[in-house]
């Protein structure tokens, strides 16, 4: 016992010398107030409860008082957004140097609550969508309830809202919850229109520079990614640079489907299953891979 006390104790101190500490960005003796993915996922609960009342979160009874149900939520949201946007600025201002400006805090969350019933708005649109667009979908309840897209489009339009706004880290972890859930990986960065559909969903991968017109579904496996990666004189990529396709209104992409590079899929295309495309294609276009030949020809020697 004794001994493993020592192991616990040299253990500790090892991990508390400021040479270890500072491999994870942290001095010796700091204040460190991080973002908390614990309290991430509240605030996502929080918002999808607001945006889908009695679809998420408790059920509203007929006893409560939904004016003062609602107040007290998004009073919780607004409090715990507060103390993790404060996080997240200060996470970015410390390695700056600074000094967190809780002015800036407390106008970006004010400007997020705002935009609330904006968001619900949008997520309308792409239940409806989602509806419209499978067939297997019995209401747009359902698809609320229940289909992975919403709660991967929830938390997208949510990210986007704060990545918008400057608000650092909090939109990649809320964006990586709903990664976490659903296997649908959006970046908040993203740009995605009106009436957005993901059909199943399971490994789409959308990167951060895309942009997304209205009217689109996407299916499974389908990949908005960058064809290369500029890097600078010390050989680590440039950021910031828009490296991911445009797609137009109202196209269409299969399942599997790969899309690479700043090119543009023109409005009104329909992009067929498991293709790779690098270069841009005309509106109103149909891309198929091409038809394989089932015809079986025997070679003379092994058919006699």
């Amino acid at each position: 016992m004794d001994k493993y006390r020592q192991i616990i104790n040299r253990t500790v101190d090892r991990l508390l010398t400021g040479e270890s500490l500072r491999q994870v960005g942290v001095s010796a003796g700091e204040d460190v107030v991080l973002p908390s993915q614990i309290t991430v996922d509240e605030i996502i609960d929080l918002v999808r409860a607001i945006i889908f009342p009695g679809h998420f979160g408790r059920h509203i009874t007929p006893r409560q008082n939904p004016l003062y149900w609602l107040g007290i939520t998004v009073d919780r949201l607004g409090e715990l957004l507060t103390a993790q946007v404060g996080a997240a600025f200060g996470m970015l201002d410390r390695k700056n140097g600074g000094i967190t400006d809780a002015g800036k805090c407390d106008e970006a969350v004010g400007t997020f609550i705002a935009g609330l019933p904006q968001v619900r708005e949008a997520l309308a649109l792409d239940a409806e969508a989602i509806y419209l667009g499978d067939p297997a979908a019995v209401s747009v309840d359902e698809v609320i309830c229940s289909y992975p897209a919403i709660r991967a489009i929830t938390n997208y339009r949510v990210a986007n809202m704060l990545y918008r706004l400057g608000v650092p880290v909090l939109p990649r972890m809320i964006c990586e919850r709903a990664h976490r859930e659903t296997g649908i990986d959006i970046h908040p960065g993203a740009t995605i229109g009106k009436a957005f559909m993901i059909d199943h969903g399971t490994g789409v991968v959308i990167g951060e520079t895309a942009i997304i017109g209205d009217n689109v579904k996407l299916y499974q496996g389908v990949t908005l990614g960058a064809r290369s990666f500029p890097t600078d004189e010390g050989g680590n990529p440039v950021k910031g640079l828009a490296r991911h396709p445009i797609i137009g209104d109202n196209v269409i992409i299969y399942a599997n489907s790969t899309i690479l590079g700043r090119i543009t899929v023109g409005s009104d295309s329909v992009i067929g299953g498991n293709i790779w495309i690098t270069g841009d294609v005309e509106p109103g276009s149909i891309v198929l891979q091409a038809r394989a030949d089932n015809t079986i020809r025997l070679n003379n020697n092994l058919s006699r």
